[in-house]
């Protein structure tokens, strides 16, 4: 990696915690840090900004990692992969509102966990791309062009007499 993806690890159990953040260092990611409770996540991200938060979806604390994934939406946009032992419908359906990036069920495998950080990483990249591989959009007010023989043709509208309909076709 050129530059280093910042990672948030979101997790109540520290052991988890550091194992995680070991994974990740091997990987090659920077660990913005280790974050137990929800109402915690909010001031670390006003100070470090991750890339990704790697999200547990049961925390101690007033919050729960859906909820907190809804109150940082509302003012940031941070790719979130929920990282949980609830793996059961109900929870999923609660946090697929959140537009999580990828959703691993604990126990999880470093690779899994390799795998669903490389498509965040390559889905973020993509996207701050975008904006700038696009040409920018903007309207001919003074021409048309219209298909004739397989060709478009330019029509500038002043001269245009008159426009006729045929069925579908103008």
């Amino acid at each position: 990696m050129n530059t280093q993806v910042k990672v948030l690890v979101v997790e109540d159990e520290m052991i988890i915690g550091a194992k995680i953040s070991m994974y990740l260092t091997d990987l090659g990611y920077e660990v913005t840090g280790i974050i137990p409770r929800g109402e915690e996540v909010i001031f670390h991200l006003k100070e470090n900004t991750p890339d990704i938060i790697l999200m547990d979806i049961n925390l101690k604390g007033n919050l729960n990692g859906i909820e907190t994934a809804m109150l940082i939406q509302k003012h940031m946009d941070i790719p979130i992969i929920y990282l949980t032992a609830n793996t059961d419908e109900a929870t999923f359906a609660r946090a697929k509102p959140t537009r999580p990036y990828a959703f691993i069920s604990k126990p999880f495998k470093q690779l899994d966990l390799k795998h669903a950080l490389e498509l965040a990483s390559e889905r973020i990249l993509v996207e701050k791309s975008e904006p700038q591989n696009q040409p920018e959009k903007f309207v001919l007010n003074d021409r048309i062009f219209v298909r004739y023989n397989e060709v478009m043709v330019k029509i500038i509208i002043e001269d245009i007499l008159y426009l006729e309909a045929d069925r579908n076709y103008c």
